[in-house]
């Protein structure tokens, strides 16, 4: 085996060590949250049926609901409403990105084709609103109205989110503080809500809630940074789809956004002309990773994830020294390390 080989192959066994310590912990829970999942997305629509099933087949991280179980466990819950509600939160996660792939006419999804490549958009985007509607269901069966009110608040948000994206998109002059506003809203709120909707289950934690709100939302903004270096890092095989996609579809995101601000009109020309063709016939995507590259804006991005991170941990500390604790306590390491 070569050194570059083997250097890889102990990575992988890492990250896989590091998921491991994450997940094993509420590993039956999760069974039974997919199971909930299945039971909740079944229908007598064949086309929902069939879509559903195609995409629960293509799998996905589930970290969002992992995060609510752990976060579960280390406030003391262990009933159904947690299941339930880990279930509702990566509903309307994969309703959102039905919805971000029609939208960037993304081609694919975790190495597969997307449902709107496969279908085209009408009906897909008809079944994201179908999950969304079919998520704040499943919230409903256990009547806890403030839960309500966290899930339709981070949905709202992520809406947001997706229109002050397509307002900006194709513009080279998106701001920095734009750019984290829009991925609060997006991604976030949706990571904050998941780590926060256990305190609010009876018995509730109140004076707990900012805490694991605090966690979650620097957990996210942590999970988005890498997902946009991973951009420009990993490679079409680890993440399931074309690198640089992000400029491809007119998206800026920090690592350009930084580079932008130092570079000459010679260089910001390049980007813009990709921002404007969609594509990379004119300007080929090495000569804007070789730029992103010579001005380590990759690095400056990587530090701030790395900050978040260390920041999310900070939240933790006042909660009592147990597994499910520890578990939460990894769960910043294996996002920063994450390969897809």
């Amino acid at each position: 085996m070569s050194q570059d080989a083997s250097l890889v192959h102990r990575e992988q066994a890492d990250l896989s060590a590091l998921q491991e310590q994450f997940l094993s912990i509420v590993a039956t829970k999760l069974d039974a949250t997919e199971v909930v999942l299945h039971r909740f997305l079944e229908s007598d629509v064949p086309f929902i049926d069939g879509a559903c099933d195609y995409i629960s087949r293509s799998g996905g991280k589930r970290v969002r609901p992992a995060l609510l179980l752990l976060v579960s466990r280390m406030l003391g819950h262990d009933g159904e409403e947690e299941i339930t509600y880990a279930a509702v939160i990566e509903l309307i996660h994969t309703a959102s990105l039905i919805h971000d792939d029609i939208i960037d006419h993304a081609m694919l999804r975790r190495g597969a084709p997307t449902v709107n490549q496969l279908w085209g958009n009408s009906r897909p985007v008809l079944l994201g609103d179908w999950m969304y509607t079919t998520a704040m269901k499943m919230a409903l069966t256990h009547n806890n109205l403030e839960v309500i009110r966290r899930l339709c608040s981070a949905t709202l948000r992520m809406v947001e989110g997706e229109l002050l994206t397509l307002d900006r998109l194709g513009s080279v002059d998106l701001s920095v503080e734009e750019y984290f506003e829009i991925i609060e809203r997006k991604t976030a709120h949706l990571f904050a809500a998941a780590c926060s909707i256990p305190a609010l289950i009876a018995p509730a934690h109140p004076a707990q809630e900012k805490a694991l709100h605090g966690y979650g939302r620097k957990l996210g903004t942590c999970f988005q940074l890498v997902d946009d270096l991973l951009d420009f890092t990993a490679t079409e095989d680890e993440v399931g789809k074309p690198v640089l996609s992000d400029l491809r579809e007119g998206k800026l995101t920090l690592p350009l956004i930084l580079l932008l601000s130092r570079v000459g009109p010679a260089q910001r020309e390049l980007i813009a002309t990709v921002l404007a063709d969609r594509s990379f016939d004119r300007v080929p995507a090495e000569r804007i990773l070789e730029l992103v590259r010579a001005e380590g804006t990759l690095d400056e991005v990587d530090l701030l994830a790395r900050t978040e991170a260390a920041e999310a941990q900070q939240f933790l500390e006042l909660f009592p020294a147990v597994p499910s604790r520890a578990a939460l306590e990894y769960a910043p390491e294996y996002i920063l390390r994450r390969r897809y």
